[in-house]
């Protein structure tokens, strides 16, 4: 019960607070772990379940509408950039299962990670630094680290520099 009110309150509350600081501060207490709260964020209206298994490096960014699903954990990288109406989705049904039994995997996203508006990332999934993932994407199946994956399922399609050293100091006082 008491879970399901945290996860209550901080979608339906915390989600829509406008200001970063004091959303990422409420965050914080219900458990989910930031690299460095001050720095990155994670925009208004992002759904999360399982706080408590959700970890979020320093200098990342997570769009607006976003879900992470983090009942299974999720590891999220330092400088990631995740786009608007993203979904990370750590849980899963059994499409034999005469009972609709369900389990849970982890997703890691590696540090300098890019996914493009509306993808999709599924359980058991290591999404590698520095890997791109285009826009639309349903990620299935690992993606090495320095590589650009579209398409549904996605596929690597090139290889990514590796000599990457930005940092994301994007952190607006509002959104």
């Amino acid at each position: 019960m008491r879970n399901r009110l945290i996860q209550y309150l901080l979608n339906e509350i915390v989600g829509k607070v406008p200001f970063v600081a004091l959303r990422h501060h409420l965050y914080a207490l219900a458990g989910v772990g930031f690299g460095e709260r001050s720095v990155g964020m994670l925009m208004m209206h992002v759904e999360i379940s399982a706080p408590h298994r959700l970890s979020v490096g320093a200098n990342t960014v997570v769009g607006r509408r976003s879900r992470l699903d983090a009942r299974g954990g999720i590891r999220i990288g330092s400088n990631v950039n995740i786009g608007s109406e993203c979904a990370l989705q750590t849980a899963k049904h059994d499409v034999d299962s005469p009972s609709f039994a369900d389990s849970y995997g982890p997703i890691e996203i590696g540090d300098r990670a890019w996914l493009g508006e509306r993808v999709l990332v599924l359980a058991n999934v290591k999404i590698g630094e520095g890997a791109v993932v285009a826009a639309g994407g349903v990620v299935t199946n690992d993606i090495p680290p320095f590589t650009v994956a579209a398409g549904v399922p996605a596929r690597v399609i090139r290889a990514r520099r590796r000599d990457l050293t930005y940092e994301l100091s994007y952190r607006a006082d509002f959104i």
